[in-house]
Order: structure tokens, then sequence, then C-alpha cells
């Protein structure tokens, strides 16, 4: 049975926050969840090392950025966009 991307993204900032993965709600924001920007960073390090991506460097700059890091739902959608954009052919 594989891990879903939602399945990894919340395990990798269940990690960051110290929380159980069944603890992080799809609603949570990173600051909901007490992940600081160094956390931000190490996150999105794992991410990307985890799926084999890019994320763009700006991605804690959301006005600048596509990589949406408002809550842990658009973190998923934004790293599934990615693996497909990404992906090689």
């Amino acid at each position: 049975m594989s891990v879903s991307v939602e399945e990894q993204v919340i395990a990798i900032i269940a990690e960051q926050a110290v929380l159980e993965p069944s603890d992080i709600k799809l609603t949570a924001s990173l600051d909901d969840l007490g992940i600081d920007s160094m956390g931000l960073v190490e996150s999105i390090f794992a991410i990307e090392e985890a799926f084999d991506i890019q994320v763009p460097f700006n991605a804690n700059e959301p006005e600048e950025s596509d990589f949406d890091i408002t809550s842990v739902a658009s973190i998923v959608k934004a790293v599934k966009a990615l693996i497909l954009e990404q992906k090689p052919i």
C-alpha cells in the first residue's frame, strides 16, 4: 500500500510540529501548528527531498509565489501541482 501525497506531507509537517499526524488538520495553518520560519524551511527541504521536486525559493512570500503555505491543505495542493509540473516525461 503506497502512502498518498497528503499523508506524506502531513507526516513531514507533523514531524516539524512535534505532533502525531492524526493531530494535523488540513485546515490548520503552520502558525496554528507552532511551526516557525525555520520549521517552514526544514519542512520545505523535507518535502523537496521526499517528492524530488523544487519548491519556489519565494514560497514563504505568498504574494510572490504560486506555492501557497496558508494551510496544510494548500501545501498538499501545491506539492501535487509541482509533482505534475516537474514530473519527467
